[in-house]
């Protein structure tokens, strides 16, 4: 069987992130790539700070403020994913993720991974820009995340046929597709939307 890659990066402030931290990120995102059903393709995951997600949303989505995540896009969505491909790149602010961990009374470390499978679905082409794309979007992330964090090998994950988008930009040099959940200034509140509990 050909293994997909997690490639994983700290920068900035998001250096102090534990060892232990980062492995258990790496290993749910390898097993959430398994249960979307890729095989032979390569993720990179940047935990970042606040300034530098601050930038690259100025940069390249036109907003001023520091957001919790954003998909750089290494190829077209929807076109199939094929083995040896790299997906594109998921950057986290650790210090936002901190903060809507606390908010929704969990371990940082669930936040991060929640986070790093919502830029994942972006990065498969899903998008939430409407009720009906952002409940299918939102409900196969859960999906993945089960399926990554259940005993024994992960489950597949049938991809919902809406909210899907039509096209994603391509990097380098392409405007990242922003994959933050709420505004990026704050957390969403958790009543609008069941988030599973570890």
């Amino acid at each position: 069987m050909i293994r997909s890659r997690v490639r994983l990066a700290c920068r900035g402030r998001a250096a102090r992130t534990p060892p232990g931290t980062r492995r258990a990120l790496q290993a749910r995102l390898g097993r959430a790539l398994v249960a979307a059903g890729l095989r032979g393709v390569e993720l990179s995951v940047v935990l970042s700070d606040d300034d530098e997600l601050r930038a690259l949303n100025r940069a390249y989505a036109g907003d001023d403020h520091a957001t919790d995540v954003l998909s750089f896009a290494q190829r077209d969505a929807p076109a199939p994913v094929v083995g040896k491909e790299a997906l594109g790149d998921v950057i986290i602010s650790v210090e936002h993720a901190a903060r809507q961990a606390a908010a929704a009374h969990r371990h940082v470390s669930a936040e991060l991974f929640h986070l790093a499978v919502h830029g994942l679905a972006h990065l498969l082409g899903y998008d939430h820009r409407d009720a009906v794309e952002e409940r299918a979007m939102f409900g196969y992330e859960a999906r993945l995340r089960s399926a990554a964090l259940a005993d024994g090998p992960p489950r597949r994950v049938s991809a919902p046929r809406t909210g899907r988008a039509r096209s994603s930009p391509a990097a380098p040099g392409a405007r990242p597709r922003p994959a933050s959940r709420g505004t990026g200034a704050r957390p969403r509140p958790s009543r609008r939307r069941p988030r599973s509990r570890r």
